[in-house]
């Protein structure tokens, strides 16, 4: 059977393409992509989903099944935007006659980091799956904090020093549930959500891993 596979980020560099075509022996697993890339050794903490829902390597596939080789991810509305963002629309799209309280978190890009002059950021997604996990967040914040609504914008392609690369806005009845929610987005968004980002710096340029 023949099933198309996604790359992303340093694996889609490593293959020079976004995907590709593998035939597998009928009743093949997702743990038998790995091998067949022919990549070395698999890295820790890369994740597999088949049809864009994640998949554990013992899932069987079916002939026609995209399967997406996810790297450790870098993380209302749950947008990607390839042009800069906007706190007045993440803020107006959680506007409820039952919050108390919005909060909100923007992450931008600085021009120093981990000992480097910062060039720019490149962010890459998994885009339809990426705007799923994040309302998947969402939802899951919603139930947890008794929220009104939630709204995530995350940049893809190049962000310049100073940009806006994230922007969360939470509504609540209260203060506390709406700033708790806001903080645990971000730091879920970081972990959970296939988006990935690439630092460009003065001599060089490398893929960030996950949490950063």
């Amino acid at each position: 059977m023949k099933v198309n596979v996604r790359l992303f980020a340093a694996l889609r560099e490593r293959a020079g393409a976004p995907s590709v075509e593998l035939d597998l022996e009928d009743r093949a697993t997702v743990g038998d992509v790995w091998p067949r890339l022919d990549f070395g050794d698999e890295p820790s903490g890369l994740l597999y989903a088949v049809n864009r829902t994640y998949a554990g390597r013992d899932a069987q596939l079916s002939d026609g099944d995209e399967v997406a080789v996810i790297p450790p991810v870098s993380g209302g509305d749950f947008r990607l935007s390839k042009t800069p963002l906007s706190v007045d629309e993440a803020v107006a799209e959680v506007r409820d006659d039952g919050a108390g309280a919005i909060a909100t978190f923007i992450g931008t890009t600085r021009a120093h980091s981990r000992g480097r002059d910062v060039l720019h950021l490149d962010y890459e997604a998994y885009e339809g799956m990426a705007e799923q996990v994040m309302a998947d967040l969402a939802d899951e914040l919603q139930r947890r904090h008794e929220l009104c609504r939630v709204a995530i914008h995350h940049r893809v392609g190049r962000v310049d020093i100073g940009e806006m690369s994230v922007v969360i806005a939470v509504s609540a009845p209260h203060r506390a549930a709406a700033l708790a929610a806001c903080q645990e987005a971000i730091d879920e968004l970081k972990v959970s959500v296939p988006l990935w980002k690439k630092e460009t710096y003065v001599g060089g340029e490398e893929w960030i891993g996950q949490g950063s």
